[in-house]
């Protein structure tokens, strides 16, 4: 085995497919290949998987991130059409859907979130960069792109070690969360200004709440699958901001539902304009700072 091999552990019967981000003789890092989850094992509890396809568990979140980019597609079509009818002719009007800024602890991920972001039009610009970096990049990120919506996300997990689930010292990565949320705060204090999205698997959602989080991972401690933080991000894109965004309809369609994402009344970033223009490229290629 190597570093990116993808591989299962054996002591919880090969439950979730994960890739080696770390490995040494005695024991891995490991980062979730769906889910947002990072663990460490021994390398003797490791099983390699060359056919990720084999695994259920693998198969069925795949399907279910299918499922879930249909529905974005889906959701975009109904609300342009209501618009349409409600206003003016397609043609005559165009977008401003809320600006992007993804940063993401998984290079892979980041990559998938982006080509969503790319499909449905919606102007992003995402970076790549390890959890305790983020604090310091949302602070020289944010004056420079200016967004509207902020998703602070990577890999997340509690300590096996901690069973003080209100402690942010029992998870590996949401007190770098947490913080950068503070900044993002500290840079715009309106929760309607600047939505923050944040957190990853078994991430401390008290705490990304009460630091300024919008919507944040996990209320109840479980895994969320990789495109969940993307997913609230667009409904917050494409929601006008005359009306609030519907938490519970939100929430109820991504993949991980209420235990897994929850959040505040917040405004969408949706506006249209007339005449028709036409406008730049939104999707800004993504960058690395890892």
């Amino acid at each position: 085995m190597k570093q990116g091999d993808l591989v299962v552990r054996k002591s919880y019967g090969g439950d979730i497919l994960f890739r080696i981000a770390v490995l040494n003789e005695q024991a891995a890092v490991l980062r979730g290949a769906d889910y947002r989850l990072l663990a460490d094992a021994p390398v003797s509890d490791l099983t390699p998987v060359r056919n990720p396809d084999e695994l259920g568990g693998s198969r069925r979140a795949r399907i279910q991130a299918s499922e879930s980019l249909h529905r974005m597609r889906a959701e975009r079509e109904q609300a342009q059409s209501a618009y349409a009818k409600e206003s003016v002719p397609r043609r005559q009007f165009f977008e401003l859907p809320g600006k992007v800024l993804h940063l993401d602890g998984d290079a892979n991920y980041l990559r998938k979130s982006m080509a969503v972001y790319n499909q449905l039009h919606v102007p992003a610009e995402g970076v790549h960069c390890h959890e305790s970096q983020m604090p310091m990049l949302v602070a020289r990120l944010l004056p420079q792109v200016r967004p509207d919506i902020v998703v602070i996300t990577g890999h997340d997990g509690v300590l096996k070690s901690r069973s003080d689930l209100l402690a942010l010292s029992s998870y590996k990565n949401s007190v770098n969360f947490v913080n950068a949320v503070h900044v993002a705060r500290g840079y715009e204090r309106s929760r309607d200004s600047l939505v923050v999205v944040a957190g990853a698997c078994q991430s401390h959602f008290e705490a990304l709440l009460h630091a300024g989080s919008n919507f944040a991972s996990s209320p109840g401690r479980i895994m969320i699958h990789a495109l969940d933080p993307v997913y609230v991000a667009v409904r917050a894109a494409f929601t006008p901001f005359r009306e609030t965004i519907d938490i519970s309809d939100v929430i109820s369609h991504t993949i991980s539902g209420m235990h897994g994402v929850g959040g505040v009344e917040t405004v969408g970033k949706y506006r249209v304009g007339v005449p028709n223009i036409k406008l730049p490229s939104s999707v800004t290629p993504s960058a690395e700072f890892a």
